[in-house]
């Protein structure tokens, strides 16, 4: 989220070791892990800050939004709506976003992106208070969705240059901590307020307030005067050259290929989470206060599991426990799926947060790590459609399975699935089984 000045260089992260005239200033020395070491760049902590205030802005939104549509319309089909026109966007202008990324001020691209999903929030308030009608809500929406399919790639791509390369494992389990407390604390916030004014329109004030506050920590990130920065692009290459140029470059590394692959096929057969309604009421039981606890276990599990990988050392062998824990999310998926009791399923969803978060943070750390930083936009942007796209395909394919052959068999189903896709991406790239810890390959 942080850019520089336009024209000034944008560089490489530095490591501790390389103090040349134009690099941060260097730490002191420090043990062997320390779980603070991204928390020492001034610039990662304002990014920080200000993307925990945004994610809790907008998870805070979508229970107002979702709360809001339905009490005016009683429509499922105006609820299916709202991912649709989210998603879209993000599938239709991910590419060609990753390489604008590339190829001009990130800095700036965050600010305006930041900025426009503020105008667009305000004018949702505006909406809702006049109840506007529901097209004119889509309308904000879907410039939300154009400003998010620029921020994603801009913000990761972004982060890389708030730390050093040695830092960029313990920056990628701060930022999913942070995302995952933010996916705690927003939607209970978002419902307190609803049920306190007995409307949306105080939280969308409040999203929009949490928008323009990452706006002013991304302005107040000194990247030029840290000597992070680098000449952008300015060749004549065409915007679909330079997108090539990212996929063949993807193609070519399978270590994030198949970490994408993982991701994409775990998120799509594995929607247990899609169906928790479903679960709460007919087959556990438990009514709406244990939808609640069924809702917020995974994001529990996922702060849990990130708080302990901040203080534990490094992965030596990342691409065996990035195996192993998405078979362990499959295996959990399967009892889900078969329990009827629900402690055991709150625990399972409990697992499945938590063994998520690891894969996360290891797939994050590739990506920093992994990717030059001349292509980082364009990268970023083609794990945003993979993961948007599996997101709300998962939850279709959870849906319309449910309905063909009951949730429990659409549960267990995915969970099989999910683990037969690891025995094959295990096969398919023997490079994933053998990486050991997450740093930078000597070539880059």
């Amino acid at each position: 989220m942080d850019s520089l000045d336009e024209g000034m260089p944008i560089s490489d992260p530095v490591s501790y070791g390389e103090m040349t005239p134009a690099s941060p200033p260097q730490l002191p020395d420090a043990p062997d892990h320390d779980p603070y070491q991204a928390l020492r760049f001034r610039d990662f902590r304002l990014f920080l800050g200000g993307s925990f205030v945004a994610i809790t802005g907008q998870k805070m939104l979508e229970v107002a939004l979702g709360w809001e549509l339905y009490d005016r319309t009683n429509s499922a089909l105006v609820l299916g709506g709202v991912g649709l026109v989210l998603i879209i966007p993000v599938i239709l202008l991910s590419l060609p976003a990753g390489s604008v990324v590339d190829r001009f001020n990130r800095k700036r691209l965050v600010l305006i992106s930041q900025m426009v999903m503020a105008g667009a929030t305000l004018a949702l308030t505006i909406s809702s208070f006049a109840h506007g009608a529901i097209p004119l809500i889509y309308a904000c929406l879907l410039v939300m969705g154009i400003a998010n399919a620029f921020l994603n790639p801009a913000t990761s791509a972004f982060m890389a240059q708030t730390v050093s390369e040695s830092a960029f494992e313990s920056a990628a389990t701060w930022n999913s901590s942070s995302w995952q407390l933010a996916s705690v604390i927003g939607p209970a916030l978002g419902g307190v307020m609803i049920a306190l004014f007995q409307s949306a329109t105080p939280v969308y004030v409040c999203t929009t307030a949490a928008e323009l506050i990452f706006a002013l920590l991304v302005v107040l990130i000194r990247g030029k005067e840290q000597g992070r920065a680098r000449p952008v692009h300015t060749d004549e290459r065409s915007g679909w050259r330079s997108i090539q140029e990212g996929l063949g470059f993807l193609r070519q590394n399978p270590l994030l290929l198949a970490a994408i692959t993982l991701d994409m096929f775990a998120v799509l057969l594995g929607g247990a989470t899609t169906l928790l309604p479903i679960f709460a009421k007919d087959i556990l039981q438990v009514g709406p206060t244990g939808l609640g606890w069924l809702r917020a276990a995974p994001p529990l599990g996922a702060v849990i599991v990130a708080l302990i990988l901040a203080y534990r050392p490094p992965f030596k062998q990342a691409g065996r426990v990035l195996l192993f824990v998405v078979v362990g999310f499959g295996v959990a998926t399967i009892i889900f799926g078969l329990s009827h009791t629900f402690w055991l399923s709150l625990l399972m969803l409990f697992l499945l947060g938590g063994l998520d978060n690891v894969s996360v943070v290891i797939r994050a750390t590739l990506m920093l790590t992994h990717t030059p930083d001349a292509m980082r936009g364009r990268i970023s942007a083609v794990n945003a459609i993979f993961v948007g796209a599996s997101n709300e395909l998962g939850g279709f394919e959870s849906g319309l399975t449910a309905q063909l052959f009951g949730p429990i068999l659409s549960v267990v189903g995915g969970g099989i699935g999910t683990v037969i896709v690891v025995l094959l991406v295990a096969l398919i790239w023997p490079e994933l089984r053998r990486l050991g810890a997450l740093s930078p390959p000597e070539h880059t």
